[in-house]
């Protein structure tokens, strides 16, 4: 297996932007779109989650087990000790963690992306590693709560994300949902002795739903929208 070049790339752009909008921001301390997190918690995560991620590279360069997290308890704890520090302090760690597990991609060889890691979430090979670090750039930055929208996600990320979440509810969905995309193959998930509801809109609109990132609003849903479990 090669390097994921594809979503590594995807991860450095989408670090870059939340970099951007980390340092146009006044005010850490403001609320994001996240239920009691502000905008310090989002940054301070989307830094310590890099360095969580490093750690899932090093068990596979390695082969020596090495958890994203001592326990959840130690993660919640360390983003409420971050979150209150000053904009500068909070862009400094997150551009240093971001170069880090970049470094640490590249670290990798082929054989190191077809190791097995695994998480709270289950098992998986290491190549699965950078498309989570682009799940956390992308739909953190607009969770920061400074202006980026869902519209901020490029088409073949919300694509992928789309497709990516529709797999993990497959079995966690009481209805069979078909997800019409424009100008894509549908995405159908759910009970397979169910008839299809079908839901249309544009892809980030749908990835926007299926993350929990809003209500469906803009979507087309002539039964109505079906019920979605919480996603990660």
């Amino acid at each position: 297996m090669s390097r994921p070049d594809t979503a590594l790339a995807w991860a450095v752009d989408g670090q870059a932007r939340f970099e951007r909008a980390v340092a146009e921001c006044s005010d850490l301390r403001g609320p994001s779109r996240l239920p009691g997190w502000t905008r310090g918690h989002v940054v301070t995560h989307v830094a310590r989650s890099a360095e969580a991620l490093v750690r899932l590279l090093t068990w596979a360069r390695t082969e020596v087990e090495t958890p994203m997290y001592p326990s959840m308890e130690a993660r919640a704890a360390d983003i409420e000790a971050g979150a209150g520090r000053p904009l500068p302090e909070q862009l400094d760690d997150l551009r240093s963690t971001g170069a880090a597990f970049v470094a640490a991609a590249e670290g990798l060889s082929p054989k190191h992306w077809q190791a097995t890691v695994h998480t709270r979430h289950g098992s998986f090979p290491a190549s699965t590693v950078p498309w989570m670090r682009v799940r956390e750039v992308w739909l953190h930055l607009v969770d920061l709560n400074v202006g980026a929208e869902l519209d901020v996600l490029p088409e073949d990320i919300a694509t992928a994300l789309v497709r990516d979440v529709a797999s993990w509810m497959g079995t966690r969905v009481p209805a069979r949902i078909e997800l019409q995309i424009p100008g894509a193959k549908p995405v159908t998930f759910g009970p397979e002795n169910n008839a299809p509801v079908p839901v249309s809109g544009r892809v980030q609109d749908l990835a926007g739903w299926l993350t929990g990132r809003s209500h469906g609003d803009r979507l087309m849903a002539p039964y109505g929208l079906p019920e979605l479990p919480r996603w990660i």
